[in-house]
């Protein structure tokens, strides 16, 4: 007769190492969100003040003079975007190529351009606004810059990935016959790694439209100097237009993102 085997357990058992960490972690969120998270008091007491602002907000102001000009700030704000974005996509890919571990032409130092991949991608986009802004002065060459590195940063770290974990077969083969490193990349990495990356760098352009609309509340040019201006002037109806307006874009990017990343799948 065979002997019943046991079943496999649910969850794998902690070692006391494991154990304590996991304490320790879940302590420290407690706690965390004991001393910096709302309380029902806090939240009950602020709902009259929001009901407030919102009625002050309504109705949005659909004065033509005034929808006029932010038409003109939503023009910008998308020639931010897609100029950034289309700049930042294109210069990720050499730049996750030389980042990609066991790919990359440069060998070990690799790491160095891993390394500088994260450093663009810790800096909050507001911090490389103001840099910029200081650096090239108010408007949408800041912003477009802003949303150039912040591209970089969350594309070349994809691009790596993806690079790295390419077919290995083909470029074997091709590196058999004499290739070169580029036209390895060309020949077999990129045909393979094709489909992620596209689906990254439609993810980092919706990503650059919503970017590109906080941006102009330091300066860096877009609605967002609009939308600024409104809540310093205390005109909550321009204020509740521009935030509809922004919505509205925000809804129309990820409408036609999708639609051109189920075409890729």
């Amino acid at each position: 007769m065979d002997k019943i085997q046991a079943l496999p357990s649910r969850y794998p058992r902690l070692s006391p190492l494991s154990f304590v960490a996991w304490l320790t972690v879940a302590a420290v969120v407690i706690v965390s969100i004991g001393q910096v998270g709302p309380s029902f008091s806090q939240l009950a007491d602020g709902v009259p003040g929001m009901m407030k602002l919102i009625d002050r907000m309504m109705p949005p102001n659909t004065d033509s003079e005034f929808l006029s000009r932010i038409g003109l700030r939503i023009l910008e704000t998308m020639q931010i975007a897609l100029a950034g974005a289309a700049i930042g996509i294109v210069l990720s890919l050499p730049i996750g190529w030389l980042a990609a571990k066991g790919v990359s032409p440069v060998g070990r130092f690799s790491y160095f351009f891993k390394a500088f991949i994260s450093f663009l991608r810790t800096v909050p986009d507001l911090v490389w606004a103001l840099l910029f802004v200081v650096t090239v002065g108010l408007g949408a060459v800041a912003g477009t810059l802003t949303i150039i590195v912040d591209t970089i940063g969350f594309c070349g770290r994809f691009f790596a990935e993806a690079i790295e974990s390419s077919e290995k077969d083909p470029q074997e083969a091709l590196s058999a016959i004499g290739a070169n490193k580029v036209s390895v990349l060309v020949g077999a990495i990129l045909p393979d790694a094709a489909p992620p990356m596209i689906n990254t760098s439609l993810f980092a352009l919706e990503k650059a439209v919503r970017s590109s609309v906080v941006l102009g509340l330091v300066g860096a040019g877009g609605i967002g100097q609009e939308l600024k201006a409104a809540f310093d002037l205390f005109q909550y109806a321009n204020a509740s237009m521009i935030i509809i307006v922004i919505f509205i874009i925000v809804l129309v990017m990820e409408y036609l993102t999708d639609q051109l990343r189920s075409r890729f799948q």
